[in-house]
C-alpha cells in the first residue's frame, strides 16, 4: 500500500533541490515525509581528501568545486570543522552539516488542456525555425535559434512550448539577467492565460503550486534538479552566464536525464555556434520580424567626457542629443561604462528635465523606473549595460557614452543597438556612439550589423 504523502510538499519540492531549514513547511511535516521515504536527505558539502593532505569540497547545490570559494570554520551546531560554499552564499548558506532535500516519491501529473492565446502570426523565417526547434525537442538534441535583436525570438518560442505543455511536460526558460525576466513574464502569461506559470528570480517568492512553466534567472536553476523536459536558455551569451561554468552546469543539473537545453541569442559565442554544430542544430534569422534593418550606429567625437562631467558639465555634443529627444517627444536610453560617472551625470541631465532617472544592477527602483519610461512618464534613463538586453520600448532611442570602454565589447553594443527600432510602429531610430577614441569593438559591432542588413532574411 502506498503510504500517504502530503500533496503540497510534492508539487513545492519536485524537481527542487532546497534547504531543509528554508522549506515553507512546518519541521514536523517534513519530518513526516522523511522518515515515510517520499523526501530523501542529501548532505550540503561533500569532502574527500585530494592532493597533499588537502581536502577537496564540492557543493551539492550549486556543484562549485573551485577550493577558493570554500570556507572552513568551527561550527557551533555540529560543533567541530565545518565548510560551507561562498559561491551561492547568497542563497542561504550550505554547509558540511547542512541538509539538503529533494523529493523522491510519487510525481505531480501536469496538465495537457492548455492554451495559446497570442494572436500574431509568424513570418516564414519565424516559423521555419519554430518548426525546426520543435524537431530538435522530438529528437532530443539542443537547438539553437540564432536570431537578430528584434527577429521575435519570444515568439518563435511559442509552438514549442505549447506543443510540450500540451504533452503534460514541463518547462523553463532563463535567463541570465532578472530584466529579461521581468519582461518575458506578463508576455508568457498573456499568451498561456490557462496554464501555471512561475517566474523566480532574486527577491521573489516562490509558489506553493507545482508550476508547468517556470521563468527563472539562471542562478535560481542552482536549487533545481532533474525537473524539466526542456529549457530555453534566452540570452544565451549574457553575463555571467557566459562566464560561469557552474550557471552553465545548472541548467544541465535542472533538465531531466537526456532532455535537450536550447539557446536564444542574438550575439551566441564562437563557442556557443561550435557546440551547436557539433552536436545539436542552429536556426539562423538574419532580418527583423517586420522586414526592417538593424540600426546602423553612428559616432561622435566625446573627448574627455569624463572630466567635463566630474568638473559638472555635460559635453555640448550630449546635450545636443538629449535635447533633440525632448523636442521629438522620443524616450532615451544613455548607456555608460561605470555607475560612478553615470550618478555624476544625472543632476547634471536633470537640468535639462528634473525627471530624468538612473538604473544599474542593485538600484532599488530599477523595475520602477524602466516600467514609468514604458509608459511616457519618464523622458529618458541613464543606465549600465544591465539594460543592454531583455527591455523594449516604443520608439527608444539610444546613445552610448565612452563606446570605446572595454566593458563595451562587440556582442555588448549590438545589443545596446538591438533596443532601437523594435516595434513595426516606430522601426528606425537613432543609435550614437559617443566616444574618446574609437575601438576595433566599435567596427567590429557596426560592421556585424551592416553585413546582417545586407544579408536579408535567411534562405
Amino acid at each position: 500500500m502506498t503510504k500517504p504523502f502530503n500533496s503540497a510538499i510534492r508539487d513545492f519540492l519536485h524537481g527542487r533541490i532546497w534547504l531543509r531549514m528554508h522549506t515553507p513547511f512546518p519541521p514536523e511535516e517534513i519530518t513526516a515525509q522523511i522518515e515515510m521515504g517520499h523526501i530523501q536527505i542529501i548532505e550540503g558539502i561533500q569532502t574527500k581528501p585530494s592532493f597533499m593532505n588537502q581536502k577537496q569540497h564540492f557543493c551539492n547545490r550549486c556543484e562549485n568545486n573551485n577550493p577558493a570559494l570554500f570556507t572552513t570554520f568551527n561550527c557551533a551546531k555540529c560543533e567541530g570543522p565545518c565548510t560551507y560554499c561562498r559561491h551561492c552564499l547568497k542563497m542561504g548558506r550550505v554547509s558540511s552539516c547542512t541538509e539538503l532535500v529533494v523529493w523522491s516519491g510519487d510525481k505531480p501529473e501536469y496538465p495537457t488542456n492548455h492554451t495559446l492565446a497570442w494572436q500574431g502570426k509568424l513570418t516564414p523565417h519565424q516559423q521555419k525555425a519554430s518548426e525546426d526547434l520543435i524537431r530538435s525537442q522530438e529528437q532530443q538534441i539542443s537547438h539553437l535559434i540564432y536570431a537578430v535583436c528584434g527577429a521575435g525570438k519570444t515568439e518563435i518560442l511559442f509552438p514549442p512550448i505549447h506543443k510540450l505543455l500540451s504533452e503534460g511536460k514541463r518547462v523553463c526558460i532563463a535567463a541570465p539577467r532578472v530584466d529579461v525576466i521581468l519582461e518575458l513574464e506578463p508576455r508568457l502569461r498573456t499568451a498561456f492565460p490557462h496554464s501555471k506559470i512561475e517566474a523566480l528570480y532574486g527577491g521573489a517568492k516562490p509558489t506553493m503550486e507545482a508550476s508547468q512553466l517556470v521563468l527563472a534567472t539562471t542562478h535560481q536553476l542552482y536549487r533545481f534538479q532533474h525537473a524539466f523536459d526542456a529549457i530555453f536558455v534566452d540570452e544565451a551569451d549574457a553575463f555571467p552566464y557566459k562566464a560561469d561554468e557552474t550557471l552553465q552546469r545548472a541548467v544541465q543539473k535542472a533538465l531531466k536525464p537526456g532532455a535537450p537545453a536550447h539557446y536564444v541569442t542574438a550575439t551566441p559565442s564562437d563557442k556557443l555556434i561550435s557546440n551547436m554544430k557539433r552536436s545539436g542544430s542552429i536556426s539562423t534569422i538574419n532580418r527583423r520580424y517586420h522586414g526592417h534593418p538593424l540600426p546602423v550606429p553612428t559616432y561622435e567625437s566625446l573627448w574627455n567626457y569624463e572630466k567635463q562631467i566630474r568638473k559638472g558639465k555635460l559635453p555640448k555634443k550630449l546635450v545636443q542629443w538629449t535635447k533633440q529627444r525632448f523636442t521629438k517627444n522620443e524616450p532615451f536610453l544613455i548607456f555608460f561604462h561605470h555607475i560612478g560617472l553615470m550618478e555624476e551625470a544625472r543632476p547634471l541631465f536633470q537640468l535639462l528635465n528634473p525627471h530624468i532617472q538612473s538604473v544599474h544592477a542593485s538600484h532599488p527602483d530599477r523595475k520602477e523606473h524602466v516600467q514609468a519610461l514604458r509608459n511616457k512618464e519618464l523622458p529618458g534613463l541613464l543606465t549600465t549595460t544591465i539594460l543592454e538586453r531583455g527591455i523594449t520600448i516604443p520608439n527608444v532611442q539610444v546613445a552610448v557614452v565612452g563606446a570605446e570602454q572595454q566593458i563595451f565589447d562587440k556582442g555588448a553594443l549590438i545589443q545596446i543597438g538591438g533596443r532601437v527600432g523594435r516595434s513595426a510602429e516606430f522601426p528606425t531610430g537613432d543609435f550614437t556612439f559617443f566616444h574618446n577614441g574609437i575601438t576595433y569593438a566599435m567596427d567590429d559591432a557596426k560592421n556585424e550589423i551592416m553585413k546582417l542588413n545586407k544579408g536579408g532574411p535567411q534562405k
